[in-house]
Parts: C-alpha cells; structure tokens; sequence
C-alpha cells in the first residue's frame, strides 16, 4: 500500500518514545486532545494537541525532483505539556514545565541506546523541538503553567 503521508507513522512514534521515557515517567502522555480536565493530575503532556491550535498537525508536500517519483513532507506536530499545583509560587510551575519539554527534547535526541530517537524510530528524515509559547494561570485551585510547542518533522514518501 503507498504511503502518503508519514504523519500517522510519525505521530504515533512520538508517543511511544514520550511514553517509555523515564524522565517522564510520572507525566500522564495523553495521544490527542484531552479526554476531562482532572484537576488531581499535576503533570501532563498531550501529543497531537495544543490549547487554541485548530489542526494537530500542520503540514506540506512537495516533489522531491523531477520525475515525481518522491515527495517530501515537512510537518509541525503541536504539543502542550503543563503543571498544575495548589502552590503560590509560579515559579515553580514555570520550571517543572520546562523540565517536561526538556525530557521530550532529550527523549528525541539520538544515543547509543536510541539511535533512531530523532528519526521518530524511522518514521521520519529528521525530528525536533521548533517553537513554543508559555502559558500562566492562576486561578481558585493554584497556579498551572503551560508550554505549548511544537515538533517539526522532514519525510520522503
């Protein structure tokens, strides 16, 4: 069957490595938009999801050459990781979020022990974290502190 898109293969990596991390073994992965608000959950990371984003992947194809044999494909998934606590200290909720985005920069990076890491287990040419913006909350329940990013991605297909 052709492949004409690598976004699915790509996607789905992306949550398998964020999920076996062990930096984010006390983050809740969620593959998606978020199923409730559970207010209990201090720390999760949505993949496929941003608050505000209209699309979970943004994307664009082109001919890799004449011939039009191969195409490429360049893809932005959005992701939101954010904390929450009963605490008053923003800085705190500020730094926890960042050390969340920074396991998944690390989880994507290659080692001896993943050496397919960036490529999305071989879903992908190359994967990394490209842009993000930091969200502030204060509210009756605490403080909660959100970075939304993205990760971008280059294909053949």
């Amino acid at each position: 069957m052709a492949t004409t898109s690598r976004v699915p293969a790509a996607l789905n990596a992306l949550v398998s490595i964020c999920r076996t991390a062990p930096a984010l073994a006390e983050v809740r992965i969620i593959d998606g938009p978020p199923p409730s608000t559970n207010l209990t959950e201090r720390d999760r990371l949505y993949l496929g999801y941003g608050p505000g984003a209209e699309q979970a992947v943004d994307l664009q194809q082109e001919f890799a050459g004449a011939g039009a044999r191969t195409r490429n494909e360049s893809f932005r998934i959005a992701c939101y990781a954010e904390t929450r606590g009963g605490d008053k200290d923003m800085s705190l909720r500020r730094a926890r979020v960042f050390e969340i985005v920074a396991a998944v920069e690390v989880a994507l990076r290659a080692t001896d022990a993943a050496p397919e890491a960036p490529t999305l287990n071989g879903a992908v040419l190359w994967s990394e974290l490209a842009t993000g913006s930091l969200l502030q909350e204060q509210g009756p329940d605490g403080l909660l502190a959100g970075l939304a990013f993205t990760v971008a991605c280059r294909a053949r297909i």
